[in-house]
């Protein structure tokens, strides 16, 4: 009887090891695969060509050990293609300063403490950022915009992401005239028919927007792109945000399956109400940190990217995107928890949640309706 239980068991547990090595096989085969395709290598090229780089530049490539090496591959490649100068600063991943896992902040501390770079860096004619978590809000790139520096963060997503998201031309006029309602107004106002109510003041706050691309004299871009925000100043915004069954939240890379109510007071959100797992989760990682600015708001905008799609973020597995692209698709309201580089406040937490269904009103102007684009955007 041991005899054939023993025999039994090692059968049992052949099969499992054969079972276990096809699902791992079939797993590798559907996961997406990061070879230096030409197409991808077209595609760095029309995005650099777009924003300007030519024959003799120097392009300074920012990475670290921990990057998508894919990304500075096809950085390489396109530069050169180009004629222009590539030189890379690749640092080593820092320590982590937290014990709580970090995605999708813009707020890459790769470069903390390498100050005697970032003078090469700002002399170059273009940077391209392909560090993890990119620098858009970090204390260097202050440091590289002052000296004369211009950036182009590339998210750290799949190549195929950025290919289907490529730097559009179409999208200047949208963005233009989102800069100008920014420039001239007073007020956002945002409502929902799920409960949102918030009031954000606009007076004197930076204001980005872009195509994907730099334009003569931006100092900022990032691929992928099509959205217009600001960076409200000290004590701008009051309200609730309630976050439906289908909003975004990118931080956890996941769409929102319960309501989600957050209350915000002279910037900082106060309260999160909801019965489900989507705000027991987003408590527990707020609660985490020992850090009041992780609770006050970066940035609002929307959406104006009709290439980005919404449901993206269904044909991936989570180390395959950064999902930047779901900030973008056409109509959404975005909203940001975290840092601020205008208002003062840093921190490595961030959230940005792009919300469906809102309508948003700037002075007296309706510019989404229930999540589309109208009146001047439409």
């Amino acid at each position: 009887f041991y005899r054939i239980c023993s025999v039994g068991i090692k059968f049992v547990n052949k099969i499992i090891q054969y079972i276990m090595m096809l699902y791992c096989a079939l797993k590798v085969r559907n996961m997406l695969r990061e070879n230096l395709e030409s197409k991808w290598i077209d595609c760095f090229e029309k995005s650099f060509l777009l924003s300007g780089v030519s024959k003799n530049n120097t392009v300074a490539i920012i990475s670290e050990t921990q990057s998508r090496q894919v990304l500075i591959d096809l950085s390489m490649h396109a530069l050169s293609r180009i004629g222009a100068k590539p030189i890379q600063f690749n640092v080593p991943t820092p320590k982590l300063k937290d014990v709580i896992p970090v995605r999708s902040t813009g707020s890459c501390y790769s470069f903390e403490g390498y100050e005697a770079v970032l003078p090469a860096l700002s002399s170059c004619d273009l940077i391209i950022d392909c560090t993890v978590e990119g620098m858009l809000h970090s204390k260097e790139l202050q440091t590289i915009i002052k000296g004369g520096g211009r950036l182009l963060m590339i998210s750290n997503e799949h190549p195929e992401v950025l290919e289907r998201c490529m730097p559009d031309k179409s999208l200047t006029p949208k963005v233009i005239t989102s800069l100008d309602i920014l420039k001239t107004s007073k007020t956002m106002k945002v409502s929902s028919s799920a409960g949102t109510n918030l009031n954000v003041d606009i007076n004197g706050a930076p204001a980005r927007a872009g195509a994907g691309y730099l334009t003569p004299g931006e100092k900022v871009a990032y691929w992928p792109a099509g959205l217009a925000l600001f960076f409200p100043l000290k004590n701008t915004v009051n309200g609730k945000v309630v976050l439906d069954t289908g909003d975004v939240n990118l931080t956890f890379k996941k769409y929102i399956e319960s309501p989600v109510i957050l209350t915000i007071e002279n910037d900082f959100v106060t309260n999160i109400e909801g019965e489900g797992l989507d705000a027991n989760l987003m408590r527990s990682y707020y609660e985490g940190w020992k850090d009041p600015n992780a609770y006050a708001i970066s940035h609002v905008g929307w959406g104006l990217n009709p290439k980005a799609r919404w449901d993206a973020l269904t044909m991936y597995d989570k180390q395959d995107v950064n999902c930047t692209e779901l900030r973008a698709f056409a109509g959404n309201f975005l909203i940001s928890t975290g840092a601020n580089e205008f208002a003062k406040r840093y921190t490595t937490c961030h959230f940005d949640l792009p919300m469906r269904n809102c309508d948003i009103k700037i002075d007296d102007t309706v510019i989404v309706k229930s999540g589309k684009l109208v009146g001047p955007l439409g």
